[in-house]
């Protein structure tokens, strides 16, 4: 009985994050006040591109928290919210969990839906990462360590960039770079499309074919990390994840599948958060794992 308090403040304010992660509103308005800000080192604002929305924020580890050289992984990752609304300051919470435990992380906000539609997002994800890989090693990070990560759209587009080499390459790079991928709910085969944001991002019914990043798996492919949630309502863990899953094995693919049956579409990416790690996990230990860290 003493613990009932707790638990129900608890509970309130996961809501509200979650609420925050699905709606414009940042999440970093909430968990901004919890999250150490003296973890990492902190440089926002960089211009991956000329467009508006094309800037990135960096996280790096502090020196008591950099791996010896050849294990320094620069991840980046990608928030979801159906292409239509986020932004990269609403995640802080990712950049301090990964770089607190050793990786260089970037940040990119990308063009979003209705004024850019498919494959805009796709593109600016792509030459996020192109900048990426030319920075690492002024960041501090091994070239051949980057990873890209996304949650939900944000999974999507990480997947596409990991998979279809058309991005990567009309930039100058491929994913042949990549040390690997990282997906956590994200929308992998969605054809008919439903949701009502994601028909106005994809231009449905005249969607490409080709937008499916499921269509595109190869033995090429980066190993991969893909977690899910079993009972998640919005992104349908079992034509997503699992069935992404046994296509890559399919090709010869070193996959690992994390699926929690106590977290939700949103509460997947917010437990990575310090102080929600509590929540049903663990997330982020997997993460660290596949990242070559300890």
């Amino acid at each position: 009985m003493t613990h009932a308090p707790f638990v129900r403040r608890a509970a309130l304010f996961v809501a509200a994050i979650g609420a925050a992660l699905l709606s414009a509103c940042s999440p970093a308005r909430l968990l901004d006040r919890a999250v150490p800000q003296d973890t990492y080192d902190f440089k926002g604002d960089v211009a991956y591109g000329p467009a508006p929305r094309q800037r990135l924020d960096v996280f790096r580890p502090l020196p008591a928290a950099l791996p010896a050289a050849g294990r320094r992984p620069l991840v980046v990752f990608f928030f979801g919210g159906a292409w239509t609304t986020g932004d990269r300051a609403g995640f802080r919470f990712v950049g301090e969990a990964l770089a607190s435990r050793g990786a260089v992380v970037v940040l990119p906000d990308y063009g979003l839906s209705p004024a850019f539609r498919y494959p805009v997002f796709v593109q600016d994800s792509a030459l996020a990462v192109k900048w990426a890989l030319d920075n690492a090693a002024r960041l501090g990070a091994d070239p051949k360590q980057v990873y890209v990560m996304g949650h939900s759209a944000g999974g999507y587009n990480a997947a596409m960039v990991a998979l279809d080499d058309r991005w990567l390459g009309a930039v100058g790079a491929s994913p042949k770079q990549l040390a690997g991928w990282i997906g956590l709910a994200g929308p992998y085969d969605f054809l008919p499309i439903e949701n009502p944001d994601a028909r106005i991002a994809f231009d449905w019914p005249a969607t490409q074919p080709e937008s499916q990043p499921i269509g595109h798996v190869s033995a090429a492919a980066p190993r991969t990390l893909l977690m899910a949630v079993s009972k998640d309502t919005l992104v349908n863990p079992v034509r997503n994840t699992r069935q992404m899953a046994e296509r890559l094995r399919a090709a010869g693919v070193d996959v690992e599948v994390r699926e929690f049956d106590n977290l939700g579409h949103v509460t997947l990416i917010a437990a990575v958060a310090k102080p929600l790690r509590w929540l049903g996990g663990p997330v982020l230990p997997p993460i660290v794992k596949f990242l070559g860290l300890p």
